[in-house]
């Protein structure tokens, strides 16, 4: 299948779940996770009118950032696991990090950022130690205690269990949202956490369903059965 095919495709699955969950369609952002196609690949895409891409390796991303330098409306998500010794290379090229998964990120970020960065705060809902980001109950405690003066926290990011189960993915996703409702409820200062990222290629519809505001999507948009996301 083309590129265009697979946008269509999945841009009918996202309005078949919006329609499903009485939600609208402009609610949710598709972020196009590019990590296994090159700067031509992302050009197709862009193309197509996808502006919101995700990267995951700070070197990779700094290059391709370099190279798409001439368009300049590119929304560029990083959504890896993020080392410390990257932050301030990282840092100016993004507009929002998906993986704000350890306090130490977060000190790294204040002492580097020289204005607002846009974060969600990694929850390790399904509690697999293969996994990284805060428990439910260490993301509390955490933002209470935060006082942020560059980061944002827009919302809060997860990555659901490979599973057949969709009960399974359901439950993951609707903690998340409920997570997300008590700690935008607490009205703390720069954390606003009104927006959910979660759902990738084999499960974005029911993560729609459950709420999810921003959708991470790879294999099903640049058709490569390798891809993990």
């Amino acid at each position: 299948m083309t590129k265009q095919a697979n946008l269509e495709q999945v841009t009918a699955q996202i309005k078949r779940a919006c329609e499903e969950s009485n939600r609208q369609q402009e609610d949710v952002t598709l972020v196009a996770v590019t990590k296994t196609i090159d700067t031509a690949g992302i050009t197709e895409l862009y193309n197509l009118g996808i502006r919101h891409f995700g990267e995951n390796r700070a070197d990779v991303f700094l290059e391709k950032t370099i190279e798409l330098a001439d368009k300049e409306d590119i929304c560029w998500h990083y959504i890896g696991s993020l080392q410390t010794r990257k932050v301030k290379d990282v840092l100016p090229k993004i507009d929002y990090l998906h993986s704000l998964d350890r306090s130490s990120l977060a000190k790294e970020i204040e002492k580097r950022a020289t204005k607002p960065v846009k974060c969600f705060l990694q929850v390790n809902i399904s509690g697999e130690e293969s996994k990284h980001g805060f428990s439910k109950e260490e993301a509390l405690s955490f933002l209470q205690e935060a006082d942020f003066n560059f980061i944002e926290i827009v919302g809060l990011m997860t990555m659901a269990p490979i599973t057949n189960s969709d009960i399974e993915l359901h439950h993951v996703f609707h903690e998340l949202k409920q997570l997300q409702q008590e700690i935008h409820a607490l009205q703390l200062k720069n954390i606003p956490c009104t927006e959910l990222s979660m759902g990738m290629t084999n499960d974005y519809g029911i993560a729609i369903t459950e709420g999810a505001t921003f959708i991470r999507v790879g294999r099903a948009l640049v058709n490569d059965d390798n891809m993990e996301v």
